[in-house]
């Protein structure tokens, strides 16, 4: 492979995009409260597996399904401009599908039904016949669910060997969940190329400034009931701190909502710093116990 198509195939990869799984799957291993010894090569695998991986295959399969839209808007992306010619690219996709399920496998039987659960997640939101990223409802789930849920889950499953407390599934589902609001403001961005291509993101189903009091809503109500549980659990200082980071969301939404476009780049940049760190300090208290 000459540099110009290595190059090419890195992007293809999106290393940017593998923050979230690989930051979710750090919360799901620091949510165990088990000990390190003897398993940094599942904690290294299991980091692999979320972002180069998993995360990586999604991007390359989205981009293989999208080559003919990408022609029109984004023709400088590597499949559309040539630099991963011919079939090169769905190459790509299938070998790091194939590669995720063999460090999925590796990692325990638990991990292997979760990562199966998130690649079939990964071609279904792009392949057809579901192609579910043309509904912003369903689309923006699978995504929250992938860059969040799964990630937790499987990051606690490589620390227990077996499935995790419930209580890693609660907070994995619902920070899944407030994930799908922040699905929603990336989506600002191409309005009207969701519109003209027949894509029914919420903000071209609902329009801009609905989609964007729905996002906040989705954000908000999760870490609410995040606090109320991490309060029942007897975690008042973790709750205490996840309720200082959502006060700061809800003080950061209210540029957004006045002008929704202009400043959804700038909520994610710093509202959903906010968000992240809370998942950290819930998945703390979890571990450690308080």
């Amino acid at each position: 492979m000459n540099r110009t198509a290595l190059s090419a195939s890195v992007e293809l990869l999106k290393p940017i995009t593998w923050f979230a799984p690989m930051w979710a799957f750090m919360c799901g291993i620091v949510s165990a409260g088990a000990p390190f010894d003897g398993r940094w090569l599942f904690v290294l695998g299991g980091v692999l597996l979320a972002g180069p991986l998993v995360c990586g295959a999604s991007q390359a399969v989205n981009d293989w399904f999208d080559r003919h839209v990408d022609a029109v808007n984004q023709p400088e992306r590597p499949i559309p401009s040539g630099r991963l010619p011919g079939r090169t690219g769905l190459f790509i996709a299938i070998s790091a599908t194939v590669a995720s399920l063999i460090m999925a496998a590796a990692l325990g039987a638990t991990v292997f039904v979760v990562g199966v659960i998130a690649l079939a997640m990964a071609w279904a939101y792009s392949a057809p016949p579901f192609r579910l990223k043309n509904n912003g409802w369903y689309g923006n789930a699978a995504v929250g669910l992938c860059y969040e849920g799964i990630p937790w889950i499987t990051g606690a499953a490589v620390m227990t060997g077996g499935a995790p407390d419930w209580r890693i599934f609660a907070l994995a589902a619902l920070y899944s969940i407030g994930a799908h609001g922040i699905m929603t403001l990336n989506d600002f961005k191409s309005v009207e190329g969701d519109l003209r291509h027949g894509v029914a993101s919420l903000p071209a189903q609902l329009g801009v400034a609905r989609a964007a009091r729905l996002a906040c809503w989705v954000m908000a109500v999760p870490q609410g009931v995040v606090i109320v549980l991490l309060t029942l659990w007897g975690m008042p200082l973790a709750a205490v701190a996840v309720s200082i980071l959502l006060a700061g969301q809800l003080a950061l939404m209210g540029p957004l909502l006045r002008d929704p476009r202009a400043k959804a780049a700038w909520y994610n940049a710093t509202g959903t710093t906010l968000y992240v760190l809370g998942m950290l300090a819930a998945a703390i208290a979890l571990g450690w116990g308080g």
